[in-house]
């Protein structure tokens, strides 16, 4: 994705990263592999340390102010046990669902400056196809109650809450030259199962036989975003191609109440 989207020659790209070397690892990749990498830039931001992601943001608006398009895309997190961020929080529901969320807001004023009807701004959520077997339960949103824990669905949970923010922020944001997306780029052949519980490594590694190329997935991902053919708003994508989403996603009520509900955890912790 970082190398299809600097082929288009930005004025700037920032590519965050929680790993410095790796960040370092891909500058280098991309300028070896086109002539637009000198307006890339590699910015520090872990989305497991909400606080990380407020001064990037703060960094973002000071030392760039001006915003075209905004790609959420967290790497894949999950495990057979509860995993606590800093925050005190469930690590695939902040890292996948509140992190991105806080994101979003605290860069969209500067969106809606720098968004014209000839250059609408553009914002991106990366879900996935397990948000159709997602639920949204407000007495225990990331699943961490009960003795019984299912990774997997808290996933899908979260990456419901992807679909809903999307569509939410659509309504939000409809006299503001911005557009959403949610999308499912594909079971992607990358190296997600090279760490993690045992259990998850084998279920990923048999899944990654079958996966497509990373390639596909970054096409994917940016098709709906970049096409001049798609005029939508709020929409769902399924590998490229528009889907209804889980129903729950359609459902206004829900998804004022998620709003509310990810605003205040973040006021509590004087994110917002």
């Amino acid at each position: 994705m970082a190398r299809l989207l600097s082929g288009y020659n930005p004025k700037r790209l920032i590519l965050t990263a929680r790993n410095k070397s790796k960040g370092d690892a891909l500058l280098e990749y991309i300028k070896t592999s086109n002539e637009n990498a000198k307006n890339v830039e590699i910015w520090d931001m872990d989305l497991a340390d909400l606080q990380s992601v407020k001064n990037f943001a703060n960094k973002f608006i000071g030392e760039v102010g001006e915003l075209h398009m905004l790609f959420n895309n967290a790497g894949y997190v999950g495990g057979v046990e509860i995993v606590k961020t800093k925050d005190g929080l469930e690590q695939q529901f902040q890292v996948n669902h509140l992190a991105p969320f806080l994101l979003t807001l605290l860069l969209l004023d500067t969106m809606k400056k720098s968004a014209s009807a000839e250059l609408p701004g553009k914002i991106a959520f990366t879900s996935s196809g397990l948000q159709r077997i997602g639920e949204i339960d407000f007495d225990n949103l990331n699943l961490e109650k009960g003795a019984y824990w299912n990774p997997y669905k808290a996933y899908a949970n979260t990456k419901l809450m992807n679909v809903i923010v999307a569509k939410e922020l659509s309504s939000i944001v409809q006299n503001e030259n911005i557009k959403t997306y949610s999308l499912h780029p594909g079971v992607i052949k990358t190296n997600a199962s090279s760490g993690g519980d045992f259990i998850v490594y084998c279920i990923i590694s048999v899944v990654m036989i079958f996966a497509s190329p990373a390639e596909q997935g970054a096409f994917n991902t940016l098709y709906p975003v970049l096409s001049p053919e798609n005029k939508d708003t709020g929409k769902y994508y399924h590998e490229g191609i528009e889907k209804k989403p889980n129903v729950i996603a359609e459902d206004r009520e829900v998804a004022k109440k998620l709003w509310d509900v990810s605003e205040q955890l973040l006021r509590e912790r004087g994110m917002i």
